[in-house]
Parts: structure tokens; C-alpha cells; sequence
């Protein structure tokens, strides 16, 4: 099993791009799986890890109810913002500058085949992340993601995740609010849940701006932990 995960971080990159770059390393991975079982071969299957920045774009699950984008297309342009309908699970998720975008293309096969367990290590590799800043972060039953002060009326969202799996290779992933813009998000109902506010990390901190690249080294370093995974860097550019 191969536990390398090769870590690119692309910038500030336009949603499209990003989505048809997934896909390619995505079906690279899958063909290989295919092959190694037609051809009865054992070629190690890749690990990929991407960082991104994405300008204001708005996306829908494919379980996602429409209604819950609050605004119309002319509006959406109106804020600079896009809008796209994805293959991932959940409902409506906004990104934009200021928010680590993180994307695992694995194949679980190489770590462990079960999609409920992947989900809980990324909000893990997330909750540990935001411990490291005082923050006491948790799952709240029955939606995905990472939230602060749940069980409360101040019950509010930090980071979405949204997932696509087949043949135990993973896609599009998880979206941590840390000097995000949260007026963006007045333009919808975040993962179509109702009455729950949305945070970013630096407001919960009071402070103007939170290094994104101490964030992402701290993401990192319990991905690695968590997934019991070997990280290494590609300077390649996208």
C-alpha cells in the first residue's frame, strides 16, 4: 500500500480548473485500479493532496436543493461571485478568497475503505487544528463539518465537506473558513441548514488576518497523523 500523499498547493485558482484537474488525477487513479485488476498487475495507486483559493463561487450537491441559493444569477455576477452545479455530496457550499480549499484525491484502498471513517479524520485533522488556537471545535449529529459552541443558540459552522468516492478514490473535500469573507455567505442557507450562523477563524480569534500557510502546516501535520500517511511536496506548477 502506498501512504504517500503528494501535496500541491495551486493559489488562487478559478473553480472550473481546479474541478477538471480533480477529475483528471481522479480518473488516473481509477484507470490504474481498473488496469492492476484486469491485468492482475500491483502498480502502486498515487495519493494526491491539493490546496487551493478559489474567487467567490457558489456549489451545489448533487442532493442539494436550489432554493437555498438565495440570489439570481444577475446578483451572484453583481458580487463577482459564479455558481456550479458538482458531483459531490451535500448542499450548497460557497468558497472564496480567504478559505483553505483542501481536496484528497486517495485511494482508500492504500489506507482504509470506509468513507464514514475518512470523513471524521478530515474533521479531525480540522478540530486539532483549531485546538492549536484555543478553540474547542466538534461534529454536531447529523451534519458534516466542523462547529463551534454546538448544542447552543450560537451553534455556528467553521468548515464544510462535501465528498465524492468511487472504487475507494476520493474527490473534492473540505473548506476551512479562516479569513473569510462572511458576507458572502447572506447569499445563501450553508449546506442547506437553517437557523446556524457560519464563522471564520479569524474573527473567532479578533484578529485581522491568520497566516494561511501556519494553517495549512497544521492541517497537514494531522492529516499525516491521522491517515498515518507520508507527505511530500510537489513545486510543479498547474
Amino acid at each position: 500500500m502506498n501512504k504517500k500523499v503528494v501535496i500541491q498547493d495551486l493559489g488562487l485558482k478559478d473553480y472550473k480548473e481546479t474541478w477538471d484537474y480533480q477529475e483528471c488525477l481522479f480518473q488516473e487513479i481509477v484507470d490504474l485500479k481498473i488496469r492492476n485488476r484486469r491485468e492482475g498487475t500491483t502498480i502502486e495507486t498515487p495519493n494526491h493532496f491539493l490546496f487551493v483559493e478559489h474567487p467567490h463561487v457558489y456549489t451545489l450537491g448533487k442532493s442539494g436543493d436550489m432554493s437555498n441559493l438565495l440570489v439570481d444569477e444577475a446578483q451572484l455576477k453583481a458580487r463577482g461571485a459564479t455558481f456550479y452545479k458538482i458531483n459531490r455530496g451535500g448542499d450548497i457550499t460557497y468558497h472564496g478568497p480567504g478559505q483553505i480549499v483542501g481536496y484528497p484525491i486517495l485511494d482508500l484502498d492504500n489506507f482504509f475503505t470506509d468513507i464514514h471513517k475518512y470523513l471524521r479524520f478530515l474533521e479531525e485533522a480540522v478540530i486539532l487544528t483549531l485546538a492549536d488556537y484555543g478553540l474547542r471545535a466538534e461534529r454536531s449529529e447529523g451534519e458534516t463539518g466542523v462547529w463551534l459552541d454546538v448544542g447552543t443558540p450560537f451553534a455556528r459552522k467553521i468548515c464544510a465537506m462535501g465528498v465524492r468516492a468511487s472504487r475507494w478514490v476520493t474527490m473534492h473535500g473540505f473548506a476551512f473558513n479562516v479569513n473569510a469573507d462572511l458576507g458572502y455567505f447572506d447569499l445563501m442557507i450553508p449546506c442547506g441548514i437553517k437557523g446556524k450562523g457560519v464563522t471564520s477563524l479569524n474573527v473567532e480569534l479578533g484578529q485581522k488576518e491568520v497566516p494561511m500557510g501556519e494553517v495549512k502546516q497544521k492541517l497537514l501535520k494531522y492529516f499525516a497523523e491521522l491517515f498515518s500517511a507520508q507527505i511530500a511536496k510537489d513545486h510543479s506548477a498547474k
